[in-house]
C-alpha cells in the first residue's frame, strides 16, 4: 500500500455530492479561505491541480477549492495525530458545519479521520502499528465494524522470518481507504466502484503557504533530522533458496 492524505473539509452536510458536483471554483475566493484556514501565514498563488493528484501536497503547500455547500482543503498540516486537537480558529472556520478530516501515510501505516457535527466532536480514530490506538473518541461508523470484529486480520508477509502477529486487529490503511470512501466519496488504492467520485473531476486550486518567521520550516526539518537518526542504518535482505528472506551484510 503507497496511499498518502491529508484533507480536511467544512461543510453543510454530506461532502460527496459537493464533490460530485465540483466546477472550478475563483482562485480569488479560494485564497480568502486558505488565508483564514492559515492565519499570519504567508500566502502566495502556486498551480493549479486536481484531488487526485495532489490529495497529500508537499509541505508548506495547500490545494482548496470552494463549493456549493462545501470548502476542502489538501495540506498535511490539517491532518493531525490527535484529531481532537483541531485548533479553536478551524473549530471556528466550520461552525454550523460539518468538519471532517482525514489523514494516512503509507510509510508508518498510519491512519487518523474525524468528523465533528455543528462543533461537536463526533467520531475521531489515529492509530499507528507503533503507536497503538492513540485516539478513539466516540461511536464507531458501520463501515468500521467488520475491521474492529477481526474480519480483515492482516496476513503474514510470505517469506519473511520472525513475523508476530500484527498489533492490531487491521491494517490501518485498509480501513483508511474505507473510510476515505464513506466520508469523501472516493478512495485513492483499490477497485473503484461505480458510484465514486471522479477525484480527477475536482479542480483545486494551489498556494505557497509558509510561515514567515520560519519557526514551522526550522522544526519540520529537525524532526525530519531526528527521525532519520531514529531509523538507523539500512538493512538489506535477500531471498533464499528456502523461499525465505535473509539479511546480508552490505
Amino acid at each position: 500500500m503507497g496511499a498518502k492524505t491529508a484533507l480536511l473539509a467544512f461543510a453543510d452536510g454530506d461532502i460527496r455530492p459537493a464533490l460530485r458536483a465540483a466546477t472550478r471554483s475563483e482562485r480569488a475566493d479560494v485564497e480568502a479561505l486558505v488565508r483564514q484556514v492559515h492565519p499570519g501565514y504567508a500566502v502566495e498563488p502556486f498551480d493549479e491541480s486536481t484531488l487526485w493528484d495532489d490529495v497529500y501536497p508537499p509541505d508548506d503547500v495547500t490545494y482548496a477549492t470552494k463549493l456549493a455547500g462545501a470548502e476542502l482543503y489538501c495540506d498535511r498540516r490539517l491532518a493531525l495525530d490527535r484529531p481532537s486537537d483541531l485548533p479553536e480558529h478551524l473549530r471556528a472556520a466550520g461552525a454550523g458545519r460539518r468538519i471532517v478530516m482525514h489523514g494516512m501515510h503509507s510509510v508508518v501505516d498510519c491512519l487518523s479521520f474525524a468528523v465533528w457535527e455543528d462543533g461537536v466532536l463526533i467520531r475521531s480514530l489515529s492509530l499507528s502499528p507503533d503507536g497503538g490506538i492513540r485516539e478513539n473518541i466516540g461511536e464507531p461508523y458501520d463501515f468500521e465494524l467488520p475491521y474492529w470484529a477481526g474480519e480483515h486480520p492482516v496476513e503474514p508477509v510470505p517469506g519473511w522470518p520472525d513475523q508476530g502477529p500484527h498489533p492490531l486487529p487491521f491494517h490501518p490503511l485498509a480501513l483508511g481507504e474505507q473510510a476515505l470512501r464513506a466520508l469523501f466519496g472516493f478512495i485513492v488504492e483499490g477497485r473503484p466502484e461505480p458510484d465514486d467520485v471522479d477525484a480527477e473531476n475536482v479542480h483545486l486550486h494551489g498556494f505557497r503557504v509558509t510561515d514567515p518567521s520560519g519557526r514551522e520550516q526550522a522544526a519540520r526539518e529537525a524532526a525530519y533530522a531526528e527521525a532519520l537518526r531514529a531509523m538507523g542504518p539500512p538493512r538489506t535482505f535477500r531471498l533464499g533458496p528456502d523461499g525465505t528472506m535473509h539479511e546480508v551484510s552490505p
